[in-house]
């Protein structure tokens, strides 16, 4: 196939603003999926994107449209999440792509996310087509949406993205009425509605025309970016890729640079929804998987170049920035025999995800495990009920922390654990990582947005925009380590869920923190422990006790909680002995019989307080994010 008849492009935008829906609306107009088979979010495979109404995985589809110039073109859309947490799914689907649809909602206007997919397009120097979604809306308000376009991307993000993305002047927007009938192209800017289809031609038109072909040419050596992967137990490793040099043929051979390994293709194809499509040659500019026999799972990586060990690519292409991850917990099977089965797993999930990391470790209280990093706390969360649904596993969660840098007599070291904090005695300062927060709301719930991050989450301001008469964009600095607790739940509530948000890592700052530690029945769980600032130790303390006292069953001794700092004990809390009723049986007679069944009772629940171990259930773990 010849490039210039190649399109290949992604939809990026703000949690909830269209994309999944937009995707429906091409595939359907298109013709690639039936009417009878068609239903809401179709790329969105997974369950828990269905149950939750959100994209987690990046998801890509080959689209043939036939165009009014009267040519057939190829259209490669990968359709990508929206929340923040999965920004590393974006920025690889934009370095497989050689244009955006920059999607924006009518009725809530540019947020957070918006600005951030469109640095990240900028950076990736695609041609970005602006779309405003949702026209059809009661409260559409699509000169408002079109004039924050104009101050926040001209004035507030980078000067140079004024050049590559035109927004009209606040003359030039078409009055809403007129649009909302038209739903048509107005110059440069597209207001549709992906609900009803309004606008869907003129996006596919605007695609055709105005994203460039893909360059590179099929008779160079063979360069291949794995964009992502899967595991089948059949097959082994499935590679997806997009063809920047050359091609591939099936029975060809293929190496992995960052290996050095070669394998024997023995299928190519393309995607298609819902199923993948067998073809017999991959060539430069399109987008297809490959699966060569690859069964070890750590032979693959994502951002690794696919080539031919006979002719190879001259140097390996740029591939992605590597994932760091910001938050940390531990992972533990609910049964100690289930640690190989949960390795294993975890393997297989990170090839679809490659987001997280894990080391193997090992705890006292719960034996072997894995200590995971991630992007976020919905990223965490996602992670743990993906492996508890597809892998059928009953796991514990850990507290979740940030890294924090420690200097030590003996130098720095970086602590992902609070378990693994230095003694007190020789630590000279802890420092922690800072991020900057931009949150864009509505006017009238900027002194709620202040208090929850100037007063409750130690934050800095740096900068405030009016962006119009009804919203304003809010610029901080604040630690991680208070960003993943509750946060954007909090800021979602305060806001009474029209605030958004999205943040970026900055520096570590030192920080007057300490580490609490939770005793359950005298013995320290390392599991609960967690690092805090001083000021907030004694009521994070207090909490997680009366929490915990909640949780845990009663045994039939007494079972003390205590949160301490160091040697010191800043919270206690008692949850009483179960006791049986021993005299049950007597009806009357010498009181003496009665005493003398409480004395062996009273015995025997000091005997079991020594001996006797607690169990701690899983909401106990969980309680903890909710403090």
């Amino acid at each position: 196939m010849e490039n210039e008849f190649i399109r290949n492009f992604c939809i990026v935008a703000h949690i909830d603003h269209g994309k999944s829906t937009l995707a429906d609306r091409i595939l359907e107009m298109t013709g690639m999926v039936e009417k009878r088979d068609m239903q809401e979010q179709i790329l969105d495979s997974m369950d828990l994107e269905r149950e939750r109404g959100i994209t987690i995985k990046a998801k890509a589809v080959r689209i043939i449209y036939k165009a009014d110039d009267g040519n057939d073109y190829t259209l490669n859309l990968i359709d990508t999440p929206g929340h923040v947490d999965f920004s590393y799914e974006v920025s690889r689907s934009l370095a497989s792509c050689e244009g955006a649809i920059l999607l924006v909602d009518a009725s809530q206007g540019v947020e957070a996310q918006t600005i951030a997919n469109a640095n990240l397009a900028i950076q990736h120097e695609l041609k970005i087509i602006p779309v405003i979604n949702k026209i059809d809306l009661a409260n559409a308000q699509i000169e408002r949406t079109s004039s924050q376009l104009i101050k926040l991307l001209t004035l507030g993000v980078q000067p140079s993205l004024a050049r590559q993305i035109w927004v009209p002047t606040r003359e030039a927007v078409l009055h809403p009425t007129i649009v909302s009938q038209v739903g048509g192209m107005h110059d440069d800017v597209i207001f549709a509605s992906a609900k009803n289809g309004q606008g869907t031609k003129e996006i596919l038109e605007s695609i055709v025309r105005k994203i460039p072909p893909p360059k590179g040419s099929s008779k160079n050596p063979l360069a291949c970016l794995i964009f992502d992967s899967s595991f089948s137990p059949y097959e082994g490793v499935i590679v997806y890729v997009r063809v920047m040099e050359g091609k591939v043929r099936k029975g060809e051979k293929i190496k992995l640079m960052s290996t050095g390994k070669t394998y024997e293709v023995i299928k190519v194809g393309v995607f298609e929804p819902r199923k993948m499509i067998e073809t017999n040659i991959l060539s430069s500019g399109e987008v297809g998987y490959i699966i060569a026999n690859i069964k070890d799972i750590r032979d693959t990586q994502i951002g690794d170049t696919v080539t031919h060990p006979d002719r190879p690519a001259v140097k390996p292409l740029p591939g992605y920035k590597k994932v760091k991850p910001m938050v940390f917990a531990s992972i533990y099977p609910v049964s100690c025999g289930d640690f190989e089965m949960l390795k294993g797993s975890m393997e297989k999930l990170s090839l679809n995800d490659a987001s997280f990391t894990y080391t193997v470790e090992d705890s006292p209280a719960f034996g072997p495990g894995l200590r995971c990093g991630f992007l976020g706390l919905l990223h965490m969360d996602i992670v743990k009920e993906r492996l508890e649904r597809e892998y059928n596993l009953e796991l514990i969660l850990t507290m979740p922390s940030v890294i924090y840098r420690v200097i030590t007599h003996n130098g720095p070291v970086e602590i992902d654990n609070p378990a693994k904090m230095p003694q007190p005695g020789s630590i000279v300062k802890i420092e922690e990582p800072y991020i900057k927060v931009m949150i864009i709301s509505p006017i009238k719930y900027v002194s709620n947005v202040m208090d929850l991050v100037l007063k409750r989450k130690r934050g800095i301001f740096k900068n405030m925009k009016y962006m119009d008469e009804t919203q304003v964009y809010l610029d901080y600095e604040m630690p991680l380590g208070e960003m993943i607790l509750d946060f954007y739940d909090q800021l979602k509530s305060i806001s009474s869920g029209y605030a958004s948000l999205d943040y970026e890592v900055l520096d570590y700052r030192l920080g007057d923190l300490v580490k609490v530690d939770v005793l359950v029945a005298g013995d320290r769980v390392d599991a609960l422990s967690f690092i805090v600032h001083r000021d907030n130790a004694d009521h994070r303390g207090r909490e997680l006790a009366k929490q915990l006292k909640e949780l845990i069953p009663r045994h039939m001794f007494e079972v003390a909680i205590q949160t301490a700092i160091g040697g010191k004990i800043i919270a206690r809390e008692t949850i009483p002995a179960l006791r049986k009723f021993v005299t049950g049986k007597c009806y009357g007679g010498d009181i003496t019989r009665k005493r003398k069944l409480w004395e062996k009772q009273k015995e025997g629940k000091k005997r079991m307080k020594m001996i006797g171990r607690v169990e701690i259930p899983q909401e106990a773990f969980l309680s903890i994010l909710k403090i």
